[in-house]
């Protein structure tokens, strides 16, 4: 084994004889090892009700702090964003009502709450930013989808302005004709 990390060969008797001429010259090459595949797909969740009730103008990547649980559920994808909002409060951003199912192998000494309020992590002058559209311009702030992004748990916020009820018929009138014309595309 030693012989092979100075680039003598142990094959045969080479390393019993007095006599020889040049030693033998041994590459070591490690082994290859398997990679895990990467899965495609990072989305934890997706809000679609979102886009049916909102105008998204301004779309925005944040953290999110979690509890060690929380962590497992989202790699199951135990998460609804549905009936979640955004609140800015003291300065920070705080996600409501967005429910993380505890997994059945959660531990027995600690309580989940799975709807608790969590705080997400942006720098101060986006939070600034977003606290004066909110307070000044009228729009709410929804959390549009959740994913993994470098191994940490990231949601994106939406800057959003509510659709009316004729706003959002106009949205499905707009998605029926895409959709007949892509038929009528694919057909002729």
């Amino acid at each position: 084994m030693f012989a092979d990390f100075i680039g003598f060969s142990c094959h045969g008797d080479y390393l019993n004889r007095k006599y020889s001429s040049f030693p033998q010259v041994v590459y070591y090459v490690p082994m290859a090892t398997k990679k895990k595949p990467k899965s495609g797909d990072n989305t934890i969740a997706r809000n679609r009700v979102a886009h049916h009730n909102y105008f998204i103008e301004d779309k925005i990547e944040v953290g999110i702090v979690l509890e060690g649980w929380e962590v497992k559920s989202l790699r199951a994808k135990n998460l609804q964003l549905k009936e979640s909002y955004v609140m800015v409060k003291n300065g920070e951003l705080w996600i409501t009502g967005a429910h993380i199912s505890a997994l059945n192998t959660a531990s027995t000494h600690i309580k989940p709450n799975p709807t608790r309020a969590r705080k997400l992590l942006a720098h101060q002058r986006e939070i600034d930013r977003l606290m004066g559209m909110v307070d000044r311009r009228g729009y709410t702030l929804v959390a549009l989808s959740a994913y993994w992004s470098r191994g940490r748990a990231k949601i994106e916020l939406g800057l959003a302005k509510g659709k009316k009820h004729h706003d959002k018929r106009v949205s499905e009138k707009d998605r029926d004709w895409q959709r007949d014309k892509a038929r009528i595309l694919k057909h002729s």
